[in-house]
């Protein structure tokens, strides 16, 4: 499962992405789809940001289950703590 979330984005590539996951709120999106089209999708919307931010959270091994990046988001940085994921807010 993925959960990715976009913020200053062009509708365009809002509409691409809802033919692959849902958009339960603007710029929210979710849905479970294999690793090589999660990371295809990633790899677009960072393509496409501009000077947009966004969060990809997905399905992971590990304690907490899940894995993060960012992208374009300047005042917070993931770090890993003793194997935990944390978002650090400068």
């Amino acid at each position: 499962m993925i959960v990715l979330i976009l913020e200053r984005v062009s509708t365009g590539l809002r509409g691409e992405l809802t033919r692959w996951l849902l958009e339960p709120k603007a710029g929210v999106f979710v849905g479970d789809v294999s690793a090589l089209v999660r990371e295809k999708l990633w790899e677009k919307v960072c393509r496409e940001m501009k000077d947009g931010a966004g969060m990809l959270l997905h399905s992971a091994e590990g304690e907490q289950g899940l894995a993060m990046r960012l992208w374009g988001i300047r005042d917070r940085t993931i770090v890993d703590y003793e194997g935990l994921w944390l978002i650090r807010k400068s």
